[in-house]
């Protein structure tokens, strides 16, 4: 009776949380729908919100600068995190580990404030001295560089250290230099980890709104930017056909990584098989 009871209160306490979670989305995705401004009332299906979106330049210049700067922050953040991770899991001891160590993660517990200020003042610093960079889209890829590696490096270490180093050790005995066994044995083997640090930095710089406002030059403005600026004003349902449309893209992006991570995996799993069988095949044979 308390299996029976302990069960099926789990179940409904999921259930709850997975209803918080996700309900205002769908409140957000319906009303989208809306045939009026209304939101407290659903006064009729149109889609005349959408057509109202593709109309709107700030929301359009918005998105596709988004785009640009989240594929150029995930790529540096992905490239960062895995050397970064590389010589943290690698190289145990060398001279300043710990502050390394220490800077490379700060920016996973330093509030979202304090990081854009630091930047702000860094940047202007340096404008002042060099005249360059301007604030803009170059400004805010570099910090959202900044915070994208730190997460991940977490991603890629967790995979780093569930590898088999025998492999690696391996490859050297056959007369693999350092950077052969590098790009060539480690690398395969932590390419998901890698995939998976890019989707997280790209998801994290696309929807960031604090670093942005805080490194965003005159007429620079990102997605979440525009949209944040638009809730100020005051509901406007454009803002929840936009939610709605990227609502829509992660969905199909995360659906499109797992299913390729299954195959990667099932993959895997069948080619340890068949070294396997080729190994005890081997062995009987002698």
């Amino acid at each position: 009776m308390n299996q029976f009871l302990a069960k099926y209160i789990g179940k409904f306490w999921m259930a709850l949380v997975f209803l918080f979670l996700y309900l205002p989305l769908m409140f957000m995705v319906i009303f989208s729908f809306n045939s009026t401004r209304q939101d407290a009332n659903f006064t009729g299906f149109s889609l005349r919100w959408y057509q109202a979106l593709t109309e709107d330049t700030k929301i359009v210049e918005g998105f596709w600068l988004s785009v640009q700067v989240a594929t150029a922050a995930g790529l540096a953040s992905a490239v960062m995190a895995t050397f970064a991770a590389f010589v943290l899991v690698r190289y145990r001891r060398f001279p300043g580990r710990t502050l390394f160590s220490g800077m490379v993660n700060a920016p996973l517990v330093m509030p979202e404030v304090v990081i854009g200020l630091s930047l702000l003042l860094l940047m202007v610093g340096i404008q002042n001295a060099f005249g360059w960079p301007q604030r803009g889209m170059l400004t805010i890829v570099l910090g959202h560089t900044l915070l994208g590696m730190a997460y991940g490096m977490v991603v890629i270490q967790s995979r780093l250290l569930e590898m088999n180093r025998s492999i690696e050790e391996a490859a050297m005995d056959l007369g693999a230099r350092p950077f052969q066994v590098f790009f060539l044995v480690t690398m395969p083997n932590i390419l998901q980890a890698i995939l998976a640090a890019f989707l997280l930095a790209f998801t994290l710089s696309f929807d960031d709104v604090v670093i942005s406002e805080f490194l965003s030059g005159p007429g620079v403005n990102t997605l979440p930017q525009v949209i944040f600026g638009y809730a100020r004003r005051g509901i406007n349902p454009t803002i929840y056909a936009a939610a709605t449309l990227l609502i829509v893209s992660v969905t199909v992006v995360v659906i499109a990584y797992s299913v390729w991570v299954a195959r990667q995996t099932r993959k895997r799993e069948r080619e340890i098989a068949a070294a396997t069988r080729a190994e005890l095949v081997a062995l009987q044979g002698q």
